[in-house]
This record gives structure tokens, C-alpha cells and sequence, in this order.
């Protein structure tokens, strides 16, 4: 399975767990801070969307660089369907890096403007479209944690 067996174990883990903590970070936040957006009138929503992004901001982006990292040296140290395996988790934390920098970072600059001088007319399609964009990473961030999980433990330990 790969010319590195000592480091590969090391690697394997380190892939499962940032791409783990990566799924968990979005879903929780899917399932329940998005949800308690919805919940609470819009100037506490915007005011707290923004401190939120400030603090999760350096988090997030180090998980993703981290998951990103460690999935594409599993596929550099694996080989055959594994490579392929881990190649598209490594492509599907990309996706999630893609949308947060390209869809939902650049509606937070908007939010915190908003937080500020009040939100426009049509903001309720704005937060409709970065709750998509969310959408969209947290699944990204899933599938890719879910196909590394599969791998490894469709490995066969020596025995």
C-alpha cells in the first residue's frame, strides 16, 4: 500500500482528524448556529455573525490548510483506488477552502458592515445565499472525512 509503512499510520491519523474536526466544525455549525441565526431578530444576528466569523475565521482556515495537507500526503503515500480515494477528499477539502474564500467570506465583510449601518432590502436573499454557500462546504467536508473513514478502515492490518 505504500514504500513509507512507518509514516503512514501517522499520516492516516493526522488526515482523519482534521478532516474530522473540519466536518464537525461546519456541521455543527450548520445544524445549530446557523439555526440560531434564524432564531433571533436580525441586528443580533449580524452583530454576532460577525464576531463569530472574527473568532472562527484563523481556526477555520488552519483546520482546512491542515486537512488539506494531510489528506494529500495520504494520497502521496498511498497507491491504486486508495490514491484515488484520498486525492478526491484532498479535491473536496478544496472545494470547502474555494466556497468559504470565494462565497462566504466576502458576504461576512458584508454582514459586518451591516452589523454597523444596518442591513439592505434585499438582505434576506444575501443570508440565503452564504446559508448555501455553508451548505456546500459543510458537505464538501463531510463526504471528504466520510471517504477517508471508509479507507481506512477498509485497510487490512498486518497481522
Amino acid at each position: 500500500m505504500t514504500d513509507h509503512p512507518r509514516l503512514l499510520p501517522a499520516v492516516r491519523g493526522l488526515a482523519l482528524l482534521f478532516t474530522g474536526l473540519l466536518a464537525g466544525a461546519f456541521g455543527y455549525g450548520a445544524v445549530n448556529v446557523v439555526q440560531t441565526f434564524k432564531a433571533v431578530p436580525l441586528d443580533v444576528r449580524l452583530t454576532f455573525h460577525s464576531a463569530l466569523m472574527r473568532m472562527n475565521g484563523p481556526v477555520i482556515q488552519s483546520t482546512m490548510a491542515l486537512a488539506f495537507l494531510s489528506s494529500l500526503a495520504l494520497a502521496v503515500l498511498v497507491h491504486g483506488a486508495a490514491r484515488r480515494v484520498a486525492a478526491a477528499a484532498s479535491a473536496l477539502v478544496a472545494v470547502s477552502f474555494l466556497v468559504t474564500r470565494l462565497g462566504n467570506v466576502p458576504i461576512n465583510g458584508r454582514i459586518k458592515v451591516w452589523a454597523v449601518s444596518g442591513a439592505p432590502p434585499d438582505h434576506a436573499a444575501i443570508l440565503r445565499r452564504w446559508e448555501l454557500f455553508n451548505d456546500i462546504r459543510t458537505v464538501a467536508a463531510l463526504v471528504a472525512f466520510l471517504l477517508l473513514l471508509a479507507l481506512v478502515a477498509a485497510v487490512r492490518q498486518p497481522r
